[in-house]
């Protein structure tokens, strides 16, 4: 039995695990560990790949677990929590009543981005182009985006960001707007290195360098004004090569 050629598919099944948990934290409305284990499942997500390459032992068999595990980590776990905001949003403590949080079925929009992402990972396995860079925004790059705003709620200082995150008209848009990038031919750069020259690699570059700078001053608002920063460094980078 060849025990290498496993080893991809050991870590993918680790991205897994952590999905599994971080569904159950989600449930339970502990975004902190529910937030953890989607990051662990995420680089998880990242070494699978990268030890498939290593050890040239790349099948189709990692290429359909990969987005199977990927399904509950950056699908299921993301959409969980959009609900459960939605649903914090909705109640009224001052006047709650078990029918008012039974009968409110406006945070079951939250579970689109669930869909959609369902969507682009059935579409990534059949999709040929997307083997140096995306088309469309990655599901853990979703992920991280949504698992940030309850984290932003309980950590962050910033009054707009709790302004805007406890609106659920704001979420719903969120939501909308996650999933068409998820699934729209809008062409984003890959952080993959196939050399490491500065005049080459200028766009990745700038995104690293100002993403660390984001981290540092603004904590978690950071991870979605990131992912912004991604699709619009992205946009504005396919304008400039079709110039």
């Amino acid at each position: 039995m060849n025990f290498k050629k496993h080893i991809p598919n050991l870590i993918t099944l680790g991205n897994l695990f952590c999905g599994t948990l971080a569904t159950i934290f989600a449930v339970e409305n502990d975004f902190v560990f529910a937030g953890l284990f989607v990051v662990i499942g995420i680089l998880f997500d990242f070494f699978d790949g990268f030890a498939a390459r290593l050890l040239n032992v790349s099948g189709e068999l990692g290429k359909q677990l990969d987005s199977l595990a990927d399904m509950v980590t950056s699908g299921v776990v993301p959409g969980i929590i959009m609900y459960n905001l939605m649903i914090e949003n909705t109640i009224d403590y001052t006047n709650f009543s078990e029918e008012t949080a039974i009968t409110t079925y406006l945070p079951f929009l939250g579970l689109i981005i669930t869909l959609g992402a369902s969507y682009r990972l059935a579409k990534f396995n059949i999709d040929t182009r997307q083997s140096e860079s995306f088309i469309g925004l990655p599901t853990p790059a979703m992920s991280l985006f949504v698992v940030s705003l309850p984290l932003i709620l309980e950590y962050s200082t910033f009054e707009f960001a709790h302004n805007l995150i406890t609106n659920n008209y704001f979420l719903i848009a969120i939501t909308l707007v996650l999933t068409y990038l998820m699934n729209a031919e809008i062409p984003l750069f890959s952080l993959k290195f196939k050399e490491y020259s500065i005049k080459n690699n200028v766009v990745k570059y700038l995104f690293l360098i100002i993403s660390l700078l984001m981290i540092i001053t603004l904590q978690y608002l950071s991870i979605p004004l990131i992912i912004l920063f991604y699709v619009v460094l992205s946009l504005i980078s396919n304008s400039r090569k079709s110039i």
